[in-house]
């Protein structure tokens, strides 16, 4: 009798086990060290943030998510690897890359493995124009920022020298060439187009052909460590250069490295989501953490949101169902409501420009 009831409640364990909901693998991926940790960590921070209030809600076809952490280093091979380790742990959604350098090469494997991809900070137009239905970004692109910071440079700084510098990184390199492209059909040439190499300490010899060439403005195509050096030097020597560029300078690492002449800088960004009423309990639950949500922080939490809402449409994970929604619906987020259009892209993303002062930036009145 003993065994037989020992049998019979083996069996139902091994039901309930059979029956029980498994959770929903996601991952976040982005540079969690080097040189650019510092926006990995605004990624990292976001996602823990959704998939802890989704899960608080009741998590997703009342299933939770469970989120791995991939550090892709800004590094191609290295995001391949993440890539790789995603899709053998199972992983439905990718909420990254940040670096469009890692983004792409990362999004093959996504493309093969059938996971789905949304980038919370790459801008390289590269990304959505290979045809891949299951790859999105939450943020802008850099032929709509490009253009976006040459008109504000014809416009306010009429007669300035402009030197357009690029760290030679997708990113970079293609956000400083559809500024040129932009700035030249404006009817504008630049006095100087000069690549540097990233994860330098000493660009004083930069500096000086900034200085003998008199340039007015510097367009950096780069990232936020360099960007601080860079105009750091200049002002020791002497530059009173205004540099401008692009949302990579939008960390508070970068007034760090910069200190006083980092004051007047000007970067570009989609409107700040720490500035929306409507996320004002969010931003103050993040703060009480002991961490303020800047730069790209939102993004994740929105494109956490926006997978976990396509998910309870299609009333399954199967990417194919997904990806119909992700291409079909409107969004509540933390970004506001918006959509995807064919190729991945935001419909109506919008680029603002910040100024830098005295360690904080905001709103160009």
């Amino acid at each position: 009798m003993l065994k037989t009831t020992l049998c019979a409640g083996v069996a139902i364990l091994a039901l309930g086990a059979g029956i029980a909901k498994a959770d929903i693998v996601v991952g976040v991926a982005g540079p969690m060290t080097g040189p650019y940790a510092s926006f990995g960590e605004q990624g990292l921070k976001g996602a823990e943030q959704a998939v802890k209030d989704i899960n608080a809600k009741g998590g997703v076809l009342g299933q939770k998510l469970k989120l791995e952490v991939g550090d892709d280093a800004c590094d191609p091979k290295q995001a391949v690897a993440v890539a790789n380790q995603f899709a053998n742990k199972g992983v439905k959604f990718v909420n990254g890359h940040y670096c469009s350098g890692s983004s792409i090469p990362a999004s093959a494997v996504y493309q093969e493995e059938g996971i789905i991809q949304i980038s919370w900070g790459s801008t390289n137009p590269k990304l959505t124009e290979q045809g891949f239905a299951n790859v999105y970004r939450v943020c802008g692109r850099d032929d709509q920022q490009g253009p976006t910071a040459a008109e504000l440079i014809f416009k306010k700084f009429k007669g300035k020298n402009v030197a357009i510098l690029h760290d030679k990184t997708a990113y970079g390199k293609g956000l400083a060439d559809e500024m040129k492209k932009k700035l030249n059909e404006l009817g504008v040439k630049e006095t100087m187009y000069e690549a540097y190499t990233a994860g330098e300490k000493d660009y004083s010899a930069l500096v000086t052909k900034l200085k003998q060439a008199n340039i007015g403005v510097i367009f950096l195509g780069g990232y936020h460590a360099e960007g601080g050096l860079i105009i750091r030097q200049a002002y020791e020597q002497g530059l009173k250069a205004t540099m401008v560029g692009g949302d990579a300078l939008g960390t508070s690492e970068f007034a760090a490295i910069a200190g006083k002449a980092g004051d007047g800088v000007l970067f570009s960004f989609n409107p700040d989501p720490r500035k929306n009423p409507a996320n004002k309990k969010l931003v103050e639950a993040i703060r009480a953490g002991g961490y303020e949500p800047e730069g790209y922080t939102l993004y994740t939490y929105a494109a956490m949101q926006a997978y976990a809402q396509a998910v309870e449409a299609a009333k399954s994970t199967k990417p194919a169902e997904v990806n119909k929604k992700l291409h079909g619906m409107k969004f509540k987020t933390v970004l506001g409501d918006f959509g995807f259009d064919k190729k991945g892209d935001l419909m109506a993303p919008g680029f603002t420009f910040y100024e830098w002062k005295n360690g904080t930036f905001d709103y160009v009145k």
